[in-house]
């Protein structure tokens, strides 16, 4: 490595953010790393010259981490930004929003704080777009072969810039008016600003990709059609059927599903049709149901549109503050995460029953019963039960409630019913490797495993292309993750 002492000499550093009192007044990014100047190399200089860099394996996609840390040190953005790029085909999305297994998985992260391997990702990949290094993927020659890929998620556009690379014709289908997907409707633009994604999708177009907005296939068009009009059908529709909750008064007014309210507030930030009853939280009193990402989210959209209160319930227990001992590294920890959401003000509990909604003689929900529990000791085999604590059920306010619970599995009708593709017993879309039931269709990402991250759905992308690939032409040569023998170069 370029300063094998590097990590003895400095510690963790990352980009210092807006204050909370200024970043709720607008849905922009609020991380200063323009102003991180010169410390991108210092914090590169940390990634120590290991015998084994488990990084590679902990990151879903195999990034060639200390090489590029190693160039970013030296000043060589675009052997940086080429190295990334051989394997990530979107760093802007994941240096944004990835929760950073790679990270985890750092071996310096045994005993001191892992490298930044987020924020220099990051950085590379503005550096690349503002110096030019980021340039349109367009083929040598065309195969020939067309394929139709149904969602514009992460796996769909992982696997439409493989494909078009390899020479196909690729065409990808989206039934929003916008390309994008969970990245465009589901993540708050003060993460991943929509510039950000728009910037990505006109390199697409201009590498021959072409994208049909407005086209809802298994509704506006149906599946079949593409099936005599491709040699090759892909599903990376997602997971989109949340999972609900079920208790008194769930259809009261002002009880909604997380999703609608985040993808309904990055079209009110961007001028778009809300194409729906409007959702705001201002003056409200915010539950948000769900401890994870989708939930934190909902707790900083609320924030920007000034609500009264919020409130987080999750019924879990409460997550511990350091690596317990069950998830020894280098696996990815569950441990106790405050997001940048939870630092603009929310109240946050855990092991709470959410038991019934209160509502008006006007229908609106106006409250929320709720109970502590505590958790049992699983038997083996079997879930671990858990018992109400005696006397602790209350009502707290509610006047607005967000479910981000997760998600079931993909819609069932539409485009999976008239390609009569098997489902798993999950009500995931069966495959085996990446091929379905169907001959010449094949899925990927969510609809595929059920719900993931951006970085998994990437590589669900990735690899799936490359099955494709050898469906159309018999052999591939495009790769999934870097070769073995450039890990160790």
């Amino acid at each position: 490595m370029g300063k094998p002492t590097g990590f003895l000499e400095h510690g963790r550093e990352l980009p210092q953010k807006l204050d909370p009192s200024v970043r709720i007044e607008d849905n922009k990014e609020f991380v200063l790393n323009e102003e991180f100047g010169d410390k991108i190399n210092t914090q590169a200089s940390r990634c120590m010259d290991c015998g084994v860099p488990f990084c590679h394996n902990g990151c879903p996609i195999g990034n060639i981490i200390p090489e590029f840390n190693d160039a970013v040190y030296r000043d060589s953005w675009e052997e940086a930004w080429n190295i990334l790029s051989s394997t990530n085909n979107f760093p802007e999305f994941t240096g944004r929003v990835c929760p950073a297994p790679c990270e985890s998985a750092c071996v310096l992260g045994i005993n001191q704080d892992p490298i930044t391997i987020c924020n220099i990702e990051k950085t590379i990949v503005e550096t690349a777009y503002r110096e030019g290094y980021a340039k349109p993927k367009k083929p040598r020659v065309r195969t020939g072969k067309t394929v139709a890929i149904i969602g514009s998620g992460p796996a769909g556009l992982a696997a439409a810039e493989q494909l078009n690379s390899a020479g196909h014709c690729v065409t990808v289908f989206e039934r929003d008016e916008k390309v994008g997907g969970l990245l465009r409707f589901g993540i708050p633009d003060f993460k991943l600003g929509m510039d950000v994604i728009d910037r990505k999708i006109n390199l697409m177009t201009d590498a021959g990709i072409e994208f049909k907005v407005n086209q809802h296939i298994g509704v506006d068009v149906n599946a079949q059609q593409l099936r005599q009009e491709f040699d090759v059908v892909l599903l990376t529709g997602g997971s989109t059927v949340p999972r609900d909750l079920p208790i008194p008064g769930r259809e009261l007014k002002g009880v909604h599903f997380a999703m609608e309210f985040l993808g309904q507030n990055n079209r009110r930030a961007n001028d778009m049709d809300l194409k729906a009853e409007e959702i705001h939280a201002k003056d409200k009193h915010v539950v948000v149901i769900g401890g994870g990402d989708t939930g934190s989210d909902c707790v900083g959209t609320s924030n920007r549109h000034k609500a009264t209160s919020i409130t987080q319930v999750e019924i879990m227990p409460v997550p511990p503050e350091q690596r317990p001992a069950n998830m020894p590294w280098p696996q990815y920890p569950m441990i106790m995460k405050t997001t940048t959401s939870h630092e603009e003000g929310c109240e946050r509990h855990w092991n709470i029953l959410t038991k019934e909604f209160i509502g008006n003689d006007k229908g609106e929900v106006t409250g929320l019963r709720i109970a502590d529990i505590v958790w049992q000791d699983a038997k083996p085999g079997e879930r671990p039960g858990f018992d109400e604590v005696a006397n602790s059920e209350r009502v707290i306010p509610c006047d607005m409630a967000f479910l981000a619970m997760g998600f079931l599995h993909p819609e069932p009708t539409g485009v999976l019913a008239q390609l009569d593709v098997k489902l798993d017993e999950r009500g995931n879309v069966a495959t085996e490797g990446f091929a379905t039931s169907q001959k010449g269709v094949f899925a990927a990402g969510d609809m595929r495993t059920g719900q993931s991250l951006v970085v998994r759905c990437i590589n669900e992308g990735r690899e799936c292309a490359i099955e494709i690939d050898r469906y159309l032409m018999g052999n591939s040569n495009l790769e999934a993750k870097a070769n073995s023998l450039m890990l160790s170069a």
